[in-house]
């Protein structure tokens, strides 16, 4: 359950890794402050107030003299910071004391209340930043305003911006840093992104803490190994054509020489069946070619492949919905999707293409009103040289890597090839390619 209140990002969740020991250090902080320093402090002077109080009262009643009592409460008023008034025959009429809005008032109604032995009433007024005391006195009433700084510590308000003020610096200083130390992950996760679209990573540096350095070492180590891989396979398979080009040449020359034969056209037909093959052989190797990710229009490929493949003979139907632009390999892509209206064109009378945007990906679906491929071999007809034997004759196939190079070619720019029904009852080609 905690998990999903907690921030996915790495630089959200150390945040939180500095964050919760302040707050708790704070918390703490307060709880001891507030329960015994400020609370000691705070009783202290709410006891000076009512020895005062008691005092001038007992002064008071010592003297009945308007004169001596007007030059008591005037010597008070000027020499304890508080300010006393006597209202002659305006007797007090004290109920139970107040709670206290706060635990600081109520306990100040406590002290004051254990310190004064007579009757009196307790207001705060928050407005004039004084409270207001009246005490009970022979006929009349004592009114005394009590300043807030008298009863109360001003170190609580100095020590809560200190705290905040100090918390927000911290926390400035954290995110700052932070930023530094989170910015090349996500410059590496970026490269791996371009280089997992087949896009060129040559200006990506290590940089950042060791353990990311070293995560980024072996990231361009692997690909470089990649890259290795990729154009080893390439160069293999176009010298493994290449080669055997020679040995066909020298027996297509040797069966023009027999003539036209029985014996030699069943031969001519077996050359020709390994020349396409041979072809086959180096359109996978050029699937894997050094061709530079740009950007491209691909309603405007699109249209170029359709339109070949209708010069071809073949019946397609084109429609894009908004504009198309991405980035990414423009032959390979053109090349994938000719493979596929080929496939469709074999099999099937009319196709059609539809190309769209799904959010941050482009989705480009190719279907026919033919067979179909079986549910259970959708996913193997992707392996290269594999060849349905039921629903499409292979008689009339290539050498079964079609499909293999179209998914080959999507997925090296970080998309993919997935087939299905199409809603004609055929089969559907879906292309996603990330924008």
């Amino acid at each position: 359950m905690l998990k999903r209140f907690l921030p996915r990002s790495l630089f959200g969740r150390a945040i939180i890794i500095i964050i919760a020991p302040v707050v708790l250090l704070q918390v703490v902080a307060a709880i001891v402050f507030f329960d015994r320093h400020l609370e000691s402090v705070t009783r202290r002077m709410a006891r000076s107030v009512a020895g005062d109080i008691s005092f001038v009262t007992a002064a008071l009643s010592r003297n009945s003299e308007s004169l001596a009592r007007f030059r008591i409460l005037q010597s008070a008023n000027r020499r304890l910071n508080l300010n006393f008034t006597l209202l002659a025959e305006q007797p007090l009429t004290a109920g139970p004391l107040p709670t206290g809005g706060t635990p600081i008032e109520a306990l100040l109604i406590r002290t004051i209340d254990e310190g004064l032995e007579l009757a009196f009433t307790i207001e705060n007024q928050p407005a004039q930043k004084h409270y207001l005391i009246r005490v009970a006195f022979e006929d009349g009433t004592l009114q005394v305003l009590v300043p807030h700084n008298r009863v109360t510590a001003a170190a609580s308000q100095v020590l809560a911006l200190w705290t905040i003020g100090s918390s927000l610096l911290l926390l400035a200083i954290a995110i700052l840093f932070l930023r530094n130390q989170v910015r090349p992950i996500l410059r590496l996760a970026q490269a791996a992104d371009r280089l997992g679209k087949g896009q060129e990573v040559e200006d990506f540096k290590p940089s950042g803490a060791s353990e990311v350095r070293l995560a980024a070492d072996a990231f361009l180590r692997m690909r470089d190994r990649i890259e290795r891989q990729i154009r080893q396979r390439t160069e293999m398979l176009a010298g493994v054509s290449h080669d055997l080009r020679t040995p066909l040449t020298r027996m297509k020359l040797e069966l023009a020489m027999l003539g036209e034969t029985p014996a030699a056209a069943e031969m001519q037909a077996d050359v020709e069946e390994m020349e396409r093959m041979i072809e086959g052989y180096l359109a996978f190797a050029r699937g894997a070619d050094g061709e530079r990710a740009v950007e491209t229009d691909l309603t405007q490929l699109l249209e170029e492949t359709v339109g070949d493949a209708r010069r071809h003979g073949a019946e397609v139907d084109f429609a894009a919905e908004g504009e198309l632009r991405a980035r990414l390999r423009p032959q390979s892509l053109k090349r994938c999707v000719a493979n596929l209206l080929s496939n469709a064109e074999r099999y099937a009378r009319r196709t059609s293409v539809e190309a769209r945007r799904d959010g941050d990906m482009i989705e480009i679906t190719v279907d026919d009103d033919g067979p179909g491929i079986p549910e259970a071999e959708r996913e193997a007809v992707f392996r290269p040289f594999y060849r349905l034997e039921g629903s499409r004759n292979p008689g009339t196939g290539g050498v079964g890597l079609g499909l293999a190079i179209a998914r080959d070619t999507v997925r090296s720019q970080g998309g993919d090839v997935t087939l299905g029904e199409a809603p004609a009852g055929g089969l559907r080609a879906t292309v996603r390619l990330p924008v």
